[in-house]
C-alpha cells in the first residue's frame, strides 16, 4: 500500500541533503549505485559517509566531480563573496557554462537509464518543475532554459538518486509542512541575487508550498530542493497522532547558523476506533464571487489556472444579479495557505472587485492513492473506505484515458476494466 514520508525542512532542503536522509532510512546502496551508473553522463563518482552536524550523527551523500565538471555550489567564499574571486575561477565558471544541459537532453538521459518507470517519472517531474521556474525567472521558454545549478552533473545525479531512493522505499505519500529559508544574497553565474533565489520563489508560488523566512544569513532552500518538495509533496500537514517507524538524517554541505540537516521520518498513523479511522475531519475554505461581465472563454481560463494552482475544486453556478442580469457565481475550494494565490488569480483574470471567504469544517472518507499493473499498464487509483469498512475504487481520470487509448476502447470500458481488476486482485 506504500509508505508515508515526512520531510522536516527546518534547515532548508537541497538535493544532496534529501538523498542522504533517504539513504539513512535504509535504501540499498548497491541498487542506487547501479541506477546512477546507468545514467549517460560522465565525470562523477559518489561517496556515502557518516558525519557530525551540530553533534548529531548524519549520513552524507557527496557527488565527486572531475576537474572538467567541477562547480562551486558548496564553496562558501564563492557563494557569498567573502573574498574576491580569481580570474582563473571566473574562467573556470565560464568553461562550465558549456556543460549545462536543457530539459530535452536531461529527459533523454533519464529515460535511457536503467531506473524504474516510477523513478524516471519522479525525476522528470522534478526537472520539469525546475525548467518552468528557471524559464519564468529568465523570461524564456522551458526548451530554451539551460540550467546552471540543475544542468550540472552533480545536480542530475542528486535528482536521479532522490527518485531511486523514493522508489526503493516505496514512498507513496510525502508530508512537507513548511520550507525554512534564509535571507541575504548568494552568487550565481549571472551575478549576486537575493535569497530566496528567483527559481525557489517561482516554485513556491506556482506549487503553493509554505515558505518560512528565518534570520539565518544564507540560502537554505536550493532550487533543486524546492523542486523535489513540490514534486513529491502529497500533504502539508501531519496527522494528529502518528508513530515514527524510522528516522533518517541527511547532512548539508554549506555551513550556516543552523544545524544544516534534513530529517526524514517514515510515519505510521496511530489508529483509533474503526469509524474514527475512516471518517476524518478537516477544515477547508470556500472563496466566492459573482461575475456578470466576463466571457465564457475568460471564465474557462480562470478555472484552468485555479486548478493548476492547486485548488481542490472550482465550479460555476448560474445566478441573477442586480437589474435581473444573468451572471455566474465562481466558487473555489482550497486550503487556507492557498487563499492568497487563488485570490490573486481571480482578481487578475476576472472583473470582480470583491471575494467572499467562508471557513468550513467537513467530514471526509479515508482515501489513499495507489497503483496497479493491468496488462503491463500502471494505472493510478483512489481507494476510499466507507464507514461500514467496505472499500471503493475510483480509477484516476488520466490513467483511464491513457488505458482506453492504448487498448482502443471507450472510457467507460477502460474504467470498468481497471476497477474490476482491482476487485479481483485485492
Amino acid at each position: 500500500m506504500g509508505r508515508t514520508l515526512y520531510l522536516e525542512c527546518s534547515s532548508g532542503i537541497s538535493g544532496d541533503m534529501t538523498v542522504a536522509a533517504l539513504l539513512d532510512l535504509g535504501v540499498d546502496r548497491k541498487i542506487l549505485e547501479k541506477s546512477l551508473s546507468s545514467l549517460h553522463i560522465r565525470g562523477f563518482q559518489t561517496e556515502i559517509t557518516r558525519v557530525k552536524k551540530s553533534g548529531l550523527d548524519a549520513c552524507d551523500f557527496r557527488v565527486i566531480l572531475d576537474e572538467e565538471h567541477e562547480n562551486y555550489d558548496h564553496d562558501m567564499e564563492y557563494l557569498h563573496g567573502y573574498h574576491k574571486i580569481s580570474e582563473d575561477h571566473h574562467h573556470h565558471g565560464s568553461h562550465h557554462h558549456h556543460q549545462h544541459r536543457g530539459i530535452l537532453e536531461i529527459r533523454k538521459i533519464i529515460l535511457e537509464s536503467q531506473m524504474t518507470d516510477r523513478a524516471k517519472e519522479t525525476a522528470i517531474t522534478v526537472f520539469e518543475i525546475l525548467a518552468s521556474a528557471e524559464a519564468k525567472a529568465h523570461g524564456v521558454s522551458r526548451e530554451e532554459v539551460h540550467f546552471h545549478e540543475v544542468g550540472a552533473v552533480d545536480s542530475i545525479v542528486d535528482i536521479a538518486a532522490v527518485a531511486v531512493c523514493l522508489d526503493e522505499l516505496d514512498i507513496t505519500d510525502v508530508i512537507v509542512t513548511k520550507l525554512y529559508e534564509g535571507t541575504g544574497t548568494v552568487r550565481c553565474q549571472h551575478g549576486v541575487i537575493p535569497v530566496p533565489v528567483p527559481a525557489v520563489v517561482n516554485i513556491v508560488q506556482e506549487k503553493g508550498l509554505s515558505l518560512q523566512i528565518t534570520d539565518v544569513e544564507g540560502e537554505l532552500v536550493t532550487p533543486t530542493g524546492a523542486a523535489i518538495a513540490a514534486a513529491v509533496q502529497t500533504s502539508d500537514h501531519l496527522p494528529e497522532k502518528l508513530a515514527i517507524e524510522k528516522i533518517g538524517i541527511g547532512a548539508g554541505k554549506r555551513q550556516y547558523a543552523c544545524p544544516g540537516i534534513l530529517r526524514a521520518m517514515l510515519l505510521r498513523e496511530k489508529r483509533k476506533e474503526k469509524k474514527i479511522q475512516i471518517l476524518e475531519q478537516d477544515r477547508i475554505w470556500k472563496l466566492e464571487t459573482n461575475v456578470d461581465d466576463c466571457t465564457g472563454e475568460e471564465l474557462g481560463n480562470v478555472m484552468r489556472l485555479l486548478f493548476e494552482a492547486g485548488a481542490k475544486d472550482v465550479y460555476y453556478t448560474p445566478v441573477y444579479m442586480k437589474k435581473n442580469r444573468p451572471a455566474y457565481e465562481l466558487s473555489v475550494i482550497c486550503e487556507e495557505n492557498q487563499i492568497p494565490f487563488m485570490e490573486d488569480i481571480i482578481f487578475e483574470e476576472t472583473t470582480t472587485i470583491g471575494i467572499r471567504r467562508n471557513c468550513m469544517n467537513r467530514t471526509i472518507l479515508k482515501r489513499e492513492i495507489s497503483s496497479l499493473c493491468i496488462d503491463g499498464f500502471q494505472a493510478r487509483i483512489k481507494i476510499c473506505t466507507l464507514p461500514n469498512g467496505q472499500t471503493r475504487c475510483y480509477p484516476e481520470y488520466d490513467s483511464v484515458t491513457a488505458f482506453a487509448e492504448k487498448n482502443h476502447i471507450s472510457y467507460r470500458e477502460a474504467w470498468e476494466k481497471i476497477r474490476d481488476y482491482w476487485k479481483k486482485e485485492r
